[in-house]
């Protein structure tokens, strides 16, 4: 049906894509943008998942003296992954209305408030002290967190076209690789405070991280600009050029909200699950390796804090390898063949360290690198791609929502189980195989959107207006 109504639309009206030259003040104009907007967002998520993942770090974090986050609050490790669970429930359940919520409550207004609501939630796990305390507090926080990334997402297509999208998820995205980095060396730092004024150092970890996203709230609020005509730091001709450039590659700050039918559309839009399917696949490595990557490489022959330490590299790999990999495939028009590759990389290397000897402790490390690297640097074009190819506001909030939620909801789920801790002796081989497993599946699924999307664009050229040039669907 969307198909149909796609070609009778290029028929009956013509449309055709504006296509500006790279103008110098076009140039300005994004700069500017970048300036304002980049920075901020990447910010803001790199907060997000610090306040996310540092549970990974909590859990291990001082065993050696049975002062971890696990051991003190008295919980299993079935509880322990309950507890992770439960955050992803809250998360799949609070993706959507949260991305109504932006558009309607302005962009400023709603990130702000669910950055304080998780920044305080965070300091309060610091205060929990058995596994049903912990489970509470971690559903409320992935119901406060579950806005932010789609939001973020939703909120780019605001201010950027779409050959420019996947390179700025990728920075936001990358952070979250920054975030992982910086996590493992600040509960390193963290961990020499156990015991400063009787707590532990898991429960500074959690208060010391989750005060500068409370502070921040008030920094997203006044600056974070909404939408480019609403925008005071632009003049009217920036302005005029900003809705100009997104004439036909954008959202609008301006349009209606979402109505019955456009929900209708998208849901019924069936291309759009190859899209759910595969950033399913995808979620399994990213839960995994965010809640899990400070257990694996304790694995690896590396024991307390120095593990803490040792979990930095990978993440510093991976915040270059995506965004490079990102600004290629928008660079080149190229974001399914670029998903697919990343992929591909990322399940070698976690394959490579399934079936390595559990003492090859060097070579599996090198082998998490890889693995990391590819299951990253495959989302930020899988994002771009997504945005890319919706063609009205209204389409693209629900589609990147329920694209996230479906998949950073439901797929993260399984994500807290395939790393079981009766096999860290043998080296995990039952996450790093389904991790693997994933990756191929990405893989496989971005080839055949890429497939598809080179049909449905022999068909949209068949039937445009001799002379014109329509727009098509992003590669």
């Amino acid at each position: 049906m969307a198909e149909e109504n796609e070609g009778r639309q290029l028929k009956e009206e013509g449309a055709t894509s504006t296509i500006l030259d790279s103008s110098a003040q076009e140039r300005a104009l994004l700069w500017r943008q970048d300036k304002r907007i980049v920075p901020l967002t990447a910010s803001i998520y790199f907060l997000c998942y610090l306040d996310r993942s540092n549970i990974g770090n909590a859990k291990v974090l001082n065993s050696s003296t049975q002062n971890d986050m696990q051991s003190e609050t008295g919980t299993t490790n079935y509880q322990f992954n309950i507890a992770l669970m439960i955050f992803l429930i809250g998360y799949f359940l609070f993706e959507v209305p949260s991305n109504i919520l932006l558009k309607k409550l302005r962009p400023s207004r709603w990130l702000a408030f669910l950055m304080l609501s998780w920044g305080a939630i965070t300091i309060g796990i610091g205060g929990t002290h058995n596994f049903s305390q912990i489970t509470g507090v971690r559903f409320l926080l992935g119901a406060f967190e579950a806005g932010l990334f789609p939001g973020l997402v939703y909120y780019l297509t605001f201010w950027y076209k779409t050959d420019e999208r996947s390179v700025r998820v990728a920075i936001i995205l990358a952070s979250a690789t920054l975030a992982g980095a910086f996590g493992g060396a600040i509960a390193y730092g963290v961990g020499h405070m156990n015991q400063v004024h009787g707590l532990s150092a898991w429960r500074w970890l959690f208060i010391l991280e989750g005060i500068p996203s409370c502070l921040s709230a008030l920094f997203v609020w006044f600056f974070l600009p909404d939408y480019p005509e609403r925008a005071d730091w632009l003049s009217e001709p920036e302005k005029d050029l900003a809705a100009q450039r997104l004439h036909t590659e954008g959202a609008k700050g301006s349009a209606a909200s979402m109505t019955w039918q456009d929900a209708k559309t998208t849901l019924t839009d069936w291309r759009l699950y190859g899209h759910y399917a595969i950033y399913f696949a995808v979620s399994l490595p990213f839960s995994s390796l965010s809640l899990f990557t400070p257990s694996i490489v304790a694995g690896l022959g590396y024991h307390d804090l120095e593990a803490q330490l040792m979990t930095v590299p990978p993440w510093a790999v991976a915040y270059v390898i995506s965004i490079l990999n990102a600004w290629s495939g928008d660079h080149f028009n190229a974001r399914g063949f670029h998903c697919a590759g990343a992929a591909a990389v990322g399940a070698a290397g976690f394959l490579a360290s399934a079936i390595l000897p559990p003492m090859a402790y060097l070579s599996r490390y090198g082998c998490l690198i890889v693995g990391t690297s590819g299951a990253f640097a495959c989302i930020p074009p899988m994002l771009g791609w997504l945005t890319s190819n919706m063609w009205s506001t209204a389409s693209i909030g629900l589609a990147v929502a329920l694209n996230v939620s479906i998949g950073a909801g439901l797929g993260q789920i399984p994500g807290v189980w395939i790393y079981k801790a009766d096999e860290a002796t043998r080296g995990y081989p039952t996450g790093h195989g389904v991790n693997s497993a994933m990756l191929f599946f990405v893989a496989i699924g971005a080839l055949g959107l890429r497939c598809y999307y080179g049909w449905r664009n022999k068909r949209i050229l068949l039937i445009a207006p001799e002379g014109s040039s329509p727009r098509l669907y992003a590669l």
